[in-house]
């Protein structure tokens, strides 16, 4: 029983971890690296079923050492997809955010990035701005009193510091583009920026967008709320 629990919780730990990596060397799909997954959160909870078991029924002959050791692995392999599905659920389901929902960000260096993106560089407009503003109505065009040239600097810095790609960085249009890549799936996030001077002011608005996946689990608000924050961190 104790090498059958061992070989469960590694196995479903094992599954979890494989699931980016081989999605990212396009050994497995999508669809296939997700259902690696969902196997590995049915095989950690046998797992755990059979640990429990042990420590119930066969507390005098089970192994402490190898019981707890499949018990922590296979709690990973449960308990980190359970949590990225209960973000999935409590978010809604779009990956295009922007701080401009009439106007938003255009991207242009990036376009060529995207050309074999499953999600259109387009912006679908009412279709996901009303689901934008119940959920993030924080995400709004920011204004600065300082220069452009300030701001986009202080753009750059923090685009920098947050681990972004800067693909683009063209002053005189005050348009910044750059790309974040996940660690474990690879995924790719584009974000543009947008930096305009009226009058004493500065006018900032950016544009976070995933290549694949109709949801972004709330990471592109978070990317832009981040980027913002970094900002006024940067200006002062």
């Amino acid at each position: 029983m104790k090498s059958l629990t061992l070989a469960a919780g590694l196995l479903a730990l094992l599954l979890l971890l494989v699931s980016g990596p081989l999605y990212q060397m396009e050994i497995l799909s999508l669809g296939n690296a997700f259902l690696a997954m969902r196997i590995a959160v049915i095989t950690g909870g046998v797992a755990l079923v059979l640990a429990l078991i042990q420590i119930i029924f066969m507390r005098k002959s089970m192994s402490w050492p190898i019981t707890g050791i499949a018990v922590i692995c296979a709690a990973v392999a449960v308990i980190m997809p359970l949590s990225l599905m209960n973000k999935a659920k409590s978010v809604p389901a779009i990956h295009d955010i922007t701080t401009d929902m009439v106007n938003p960000p255009k991207f242009v260096a990036i376009l060529p990035l995207r050309a074999d993106a499953p999600n259109p560089a387009a912006y679908q407009g009412d279709e996901i701005a009303k689901q934008q503003l119940e959920a993030y109505p924080e995400l709004q065009t920011k204004t600065f009193a300082h220069t452009a040239d300030k701001v986009f600097a202080a753009a750059l810095a923090t685009l920098g510091s947050m681990g972004l790609e800067v693909v683009a960085a063209e002053p005189t249009e005050g348009r910044i583009e750059a790309v974040h890549t996940t660690r474990w799936f690879g995924f790719k996030d584009d974000v543009v920026i947008r930096i305009q001077a009226e009058g004493q002011i500065t006018l900032f608005d950016a544009r976070s967008k995933s290549r694949v996946g109709r949801s972004d689990v709330g990471k592109n608000a978070e990317r832009l709320n981040d980027l913002i924050d970094g900002i006024e961190s940067n200006l002062n």
